[in-house]
């Protein structure tokens, strides 16, 4: 299976409502719809407040991953059961839990998280970014730059584990100066507010971020991870159902097409 990398330019807000209404998305209440009560159908679930993945936008849920999900499993034989919404980080135990039946929320696929799920074919790769306020007058180049500074990061995501493993375990950066956040709409209000000095956060997100909130890109982190949808350890049946799908909105161009809806210049 082939990975498209689009560019990771953002788009407005007249783009975030495309999908939403004939795709049909429905947000439901954590806990309220559980996954495996029916072999025949996916609860997905995922974490709003990553543009341009998954976002929440008057009422509704949208955004790539949104309908790719949603794509995907119509080109299976399951039904889609709906959304559950949840901080990232408390997916993985929702999957294991059976409150959901699968992960759609630009989760990179990692060793550590590879030993708790499972994963489909890769459907996107991407790098971390470093974003930083509009009229600051510090522009980092590179990680040791952010020595000292404070740095927002989201919860159980790539980005907390490069700013961990890069600056906080090499002594480069205080614990004290990381601010976790449950969602990066929340760290970017409180780096235009001053609260912080800088974000690490998945490139396309920055982008976003960068194009329509005031900040802008400082620099990119190479990490080449690549997103896969979460399916519980061992759900064989619902992993080959997604890769087919993938497989088939790849070979019908359907994939392109939500491509370049979701990400100018492709």
């Amino acid at each position: 299976m082939v990975t498209k990398q689009p560019s990771g330019v953002g788009i407005d807000r007249r783009q975030y409502l495309r999908g939403v209404g004939a795709a049909g998305v429905t947000a439901v209440l954590a806990g309220c719809m559980g996954g495996g009560e029916d072999p025949e159908t996916i609860v997905g679930g995922t974490a709003p407040g990553f543009p341009p993945f998954e976002i929440k936008e008057g009422g509704e849920l949208a955004g790539f991953d949104i309908e790719l999900f949603e794509a995907v499993v119509a080109e299976s034989d399951y039904e889609f059961g709906g959304w559950v919404e949840l901080e990232f980080d408390a997916l993985i135990p929702a999957l294991q839990d059976e409150r959901i039946d699968g992960i759609a929320a630009a989760m990179s696929i990692t060793d550590e998280r590879d030993e708790q799920v499972d994963f489909s074919d890769p459907y996107y790769s991407t790098n971390q970014s470093v974003i930083v306020g509009e009229d600051d007058s510090v522009s980092p180049a590179a990680l040791g730059d952010l020595a000292g500074s404070r740095i927002g990061v989201q919860e159980g995501t790539t980005g907390e584990g490069v700013v961990d493993s890069e600056l906080i375990e090499t002594g480069a950066l205080q614990e004290s100066n990381k601010r976790v956040y449950g969602n990066y709409t929340l760290a970017v209000q409180d780096l235009e507010n001053g609260n912080i000095d800088a974000i690490v956060l998945d490139s396309p997100v920055a982008q976003t971020f960068a194009d329509q909130r005031a900040v802008v890109v400082a620099f990119v982190y190479e990490t080449d991870e690549r997103y896969g949808f979460a399916i519980r350890e061992g759900d064989a049946a619902r992993k080959d159902a997604l890769d087919a799908g993938l497989g088939a909105l790849q070979e019908s161009g359907a994939f392109d097409e939500l491509v370049n809806r979701w990400f100018a210049g492709n």
